[in-house]
């Protein structure tokens, strides 16, 4: 009985910790990892042996070193990286050899990533009163991921030496800094620090990234799905260019837009490979900004068609700076 308090007591600390997030009124960034637990190496359903973190509770932490057992689905970081979210939308960053992001559609203004994922570590796949994980990834860029293109194929920042991740709430904006280091890439090893920001009433993430050693190009882009319209628009904001698509191309099957804004001048060329639409992109000295956005028929937006998704990128423009 004494354990079963003392498990409750510490639950119901945990839940306490994450009503209360810190920060602005609009938006904010949580990293949750889990602590009083233990690491089993253990066989999952495909078959897969890996490391999984047993046990614990999940706490909030400004900073991590990312856990050199860590993998996809090993259960010790709150939905497997960093959350970040305004009153429009939320995002999230697998800190794994995936690093992609993934979308939350919200169906209301409040923040909700603080209580995501606490009460089973795949619920915010199901629908909830808060809304829901609506996108896909797999093996794509899923929203804004990094990558680099080999002429073939868009290939994700998967072979490092280690990471590091901080997440930072502002007064009007909330951010996520994640560094890779020793990313093996063009038979080259360079050290990768990147900057997540989302601003209060936004749809957009803008992503920021530093390298320590040349590359030719960075690649970016969005999962290919079917049933979706896709276009290139030159006409939103003077000097950048936005790849677009929407479509039904969510998990419950109704409409999402998502966007890529890209200087027009580093664009060397657009392109797809199996995953994913790309868009191949020249940094300049060692660094590269884009902006990547989402909007879900369930949200505030409630678009409904290209041209309301575009009309509605018109508007969130002027985040772009």
């Amino acid at each position: 009985m004494k354990i079963l308090a003392a498990l409750i007591v510490a639950l119901l600390s945990a839940s306490a910790v994450f009503s209360q997030p810190a920060g602005n009124t609009k938006t904010q960034v949580c990293l949750g990892v889990k602590e009083g637990g233990v690491w089993k190496w253990v066989t999952k359903e495909n078959g897969n042996q890996q490391y999984e973190y047993q046990g614990g509770v999940f706490k909030p932490v400004t900073s991590l070193k990312v856990d050199p057992k860590h993998t996809d689905h090993s259960f010790d970081i709150q939905f497997e990286g960093p959350g970040w979210e305004s009153d429009k939308i939320g995002y999230r960053l697998y800190l794994d050899w995936r690093n992609a992001t993934d979308i939350f559609g919200k169906k209301t203004t409040e923040k909700v990533l603080h209580k995501v994922g606490l009460d089973g570590f795949d619920s915010y796949h199901e629908i909830q009163p808060w809304g829901v994980d609506v996108l896909k990834v797999g093996s794509s860029l899923g929203i804004g991921s990094i990558a680099f293109w080999d002429g073939e194929k868009a290939i994700r920042v998967e072979k490092t030496d280690s990471l590091f991740c901080r997440v930072e709430n502002g007064k009007k904006s909330s951010e996520v800094f994640v560094d890779y280091f020793g990313w093996q890439i063009n038979n080259i090893k360079t050290n990768l620090f990147s900057q997540l920001e989302i601003a209060e009433g936004s749809y957009l993430t803008k992503y920021t990234i530093q390298l320590t050693e040349s590359l030719p190009n960075i690649a970016t882009g969005i999962v290919k799905l079917p049933e979706t319209e896709i276009q290139v628009f030159n006409d939103i904001k003077p000097g950048w260019s936005c790849l677009v698509t929407f479509g039904k191309q969510t998990l419950q099957n109704d409409r999402l837009g998502m966007c890529i804004f890209f200087k027009t001048s580093q664009l060397i060329h657009q392109t797809e490979d199996k995953f994913s639409h790309v868009v191949v992109l020249k940094p300049e000295n060692k660094t590269l900004t884009y902006y990547f956005g989402a909007a879900w028929e369930q949200d505030a937006s409630g678009v409904k068609s290209m041209d309301d998704f575009k009309n509605l990128l018109k508007e969130q423009a002027k985040f772009i700076r």
